[in-house]
């Protein structure tokens, strides 16, 4: 059986920062969620008035994510990241998503906007925890 058949073998040297390995995964997930956190630094006060969500909270968020993406960056340099790191990843992606939506509709007053941009996020952070999940299942070194 060749080792392309095999679901859960682990990926070949070529291909560890594709985003359906562990490392890629978490690579995809620092660069897009870095891009987000600049974007809401540089450009705090027009996206927070386009989304309602106010310029201070959209800068401290950016501060957040910038600093969150680099340290998912960090561990998805690593040869072979530790599978507990991984699942905290994966654990903040999660509260992430549930975090948006509540505050959404608990204490943010989004515009249109804010109403759209908001789920849609949340569904892109979601998408990443679940490669994650996937990348880890497929992997047998973290079997």
């Amino acid at each position: 059986m060749s080792a392309h058949a095999n679901p859960r073998t682990p990926a070949r040297p070529g291909s560890a920062l594709a985003p359906w390995t562990v490392r890629g995964a978490l690579t995809l997930d620092a660069l897009v969620t870095g891009a987000n956190g600049l974007a809401y630094l540089a450009f705090a006060g027009p996206l927070g008035d386009l989304l309602g969500i106010g310029r201070a909270t959209l800068f401290e968020l950016g501060l957040l994510l910038t600093c969150y993406a680099v340290a998912v960056g960090v561990l998805g340099a690593r040869r072979q990241p530790p599978r507990s790191g991984v699942r905290a990843v994966i654990g903040v992606n999660l509260a992430w998503v549930v975090l948006s939506l509540v505050a959404m509709e608990a204490w943010l007053e989004p515009t249109t906007a804010g109403f759209a941009w908001i789920p849609l996020q949340a569904a892109a952070v979601g998408l990443f925890a679940l490669m994650q999940v996937t990348a880890l299942r497929r992997d047998v070194r973290y079997g």
